[in-house]
């Protein structure tokens, strides 16, 4: 195999998020839904493209543009989520389809999963008989018990075990979700790999750090504490665990960025309370909100990785969040106190006397804030994009060759293309 990496045709497929594509061809997510793997495809297949890869991107229909970072993107057909009306779902099966892919002729599909799209992708997979790769990123299991629908925890894990098994290598985010698959005996260990992390760091810097966002974000009173929160607002994400935390802490405000099914609720949770809503900020809007808080409060539990812990951390606010999930992977034990701050899930008392300790000291936030800034600042879009590119999808074509028995041993990429599907 040379050593040398020619450029690659990758075919995404995805149903949730506008998603940048690289050479190969993939299914994304649908533009208008937000969230932190959204982001994650965004810098992956702008950084493919980058390294001369074509990609061709799936995606759900509504909102999809015709092109992102030059490639090409195919809109499918979607319908609400029956449980989550503003998660479109895709099978992405139709003909059409089909031909765009085959006609792509990808070296590899790369699938996200959980998801309905994943099976439109795994079917085509096999009519065109490519390796595929599939990228989890929704830890439903998770989520199941903040819904009361615990009945459906096994069948949940039974259907990623049957998805993953279909695969020839999955990638997680997280050390948390890796080991979480390898206690379900979802697939075995050698066929898992990690995503590793990334943070723009240029977009979300210190630099961004407004007066007028801070007032906006107070609510009117810049002088007064300002915890902060950006995401995707969901039962799952815990977050009236925040209700609780901020009637323990008189005279701070707290400022919600972002939307999501769980926002109305909320609202009305915090009725009375020194909350701002900002809806969905984007661009330099949402880095200065980043920028201009004092903590970044972070109490869900069901994180695969938390971009936003990453993009707080790089914007040089600490953050205080449950130790729970993909978190950890961000805010290692060696680093806890240094660079931001958990507390055990649940423990109201720890998070409380958390941020406090950082509202009562500027020096001491200034002081983490800088470490944060700094350990984000290795963590790489360009470093992360170039190890799947060049490891991860190596070694899923490689599995996919021994299964088929193939023994032609000429470089994986050569003239290559990827397709990649997601919902």
């Amino acid at each position: 195999m040379q050593t040398s990496t020619p450029p690659l045709r990758t075919a995404r497929m995805g149903a949730r998020g506008k998603i940048p594509t690289p050479t190969p061809a993939r299914r994304t997510t649908s533009t208008s839904y937000i969230s932190g793997y959204k982001n994650r495809f965004q810098n992956f297949i702008k950084h493919l493209r980058e390294m001369g890869d074509e990609v061709l991107v799936v995606t759900t229909h509504k909102g999809a543009p015709e092109e992102f970072h030059g490639a090409k993107v195919i809109g499918s057909w979607s319908f609400p989520c029956p449980l989550y009306q503003n998660v479109p779902l895709s099978l992405a099966l139709s003909p059409r389809i089909f031909s765009e892919v085959n006609k792509f002729k990808p070296d590899i599909i790369h699938a996200t999963s959980p998801g309905i799209m994943v099976l439109g992708a795994l079917a085509i997979s096999k009519m065109i008989s490519v390796p595929m790769v599939m990228s989890y990123h929704t830890h439903l299991p998770a989520y199941i018990p903040r819904y009361n629908l615990n009945w459906l925890l096994e069948p949940t894990w039974s259907f990623i075990r049957c998805l993953h098994r279909s695969a020839d290598l999955t990638l997680v985010p997280s050390v948390a979700i890796a080991e979480d698959f390898e206690t379900a005996k979802v697939v075995p260990a050698n066929r898992i790999r990690l995503w590793n992390k990334g943070v723009d760091s240029e977009s979300f810097h210190t630099k961004y750090r407004r007066h007028e966002m801070r007032v906006r974000l107070s609510g009117g009173e810049p002088e007064k504490p300002l915890v902060i929160h950006v995401g995707r607002f969901g039962r799952e994400k815990n977050l009236d665990f925040l209700k609780r935390v901020m009637e323990r802490l008189p005279g701070a405000r707290i400022a919600f960025v972002g939307d999501g099914p769980y926002r109305s609720e909320l609202e009305k949770m915090f009725t009375g309370m020194p909350a701002v809503f900002t809806g969905m900020l984007q661009g330099e809007e949402l880095s200065q909100a980043y920028a201009s808080g004092d903590v970044f409060a972070m109490p869900s539990e069901s994180e695969t990785l938390g971009q936003v812990v990453l993009e707080s951390m790089a914007s040089g606010v600490p953050v205080v969040a449950a130790r729970a999930g993909g978190i950890p992977d961000i805010i290692p034990k060696d680093k806890e106190g240094k660079t931001s701050f958990l507390f055990t899930p649940g423990d109201l008392d720890e998070c409380v006397r958390k941020i406090e300790q950082l509202l009562s000291s500027k020096d001491l936030r200034e002081t983490i804030g800088m470490a944060a800034r700094e350990e984000m600042e290795k963590c790489d879009w360009r470093t992360a994009s170039k190890k799947i590119r060049n490891e991860h999808y190596s070694t899923a074509i490689s599995y996919w060759r021994k299964k088929m028995g193939k023994t032609n041993q000429t470089s994986l990429f050569q003239d290559s293309s990827v397709a990649a599907l997601s919902n």
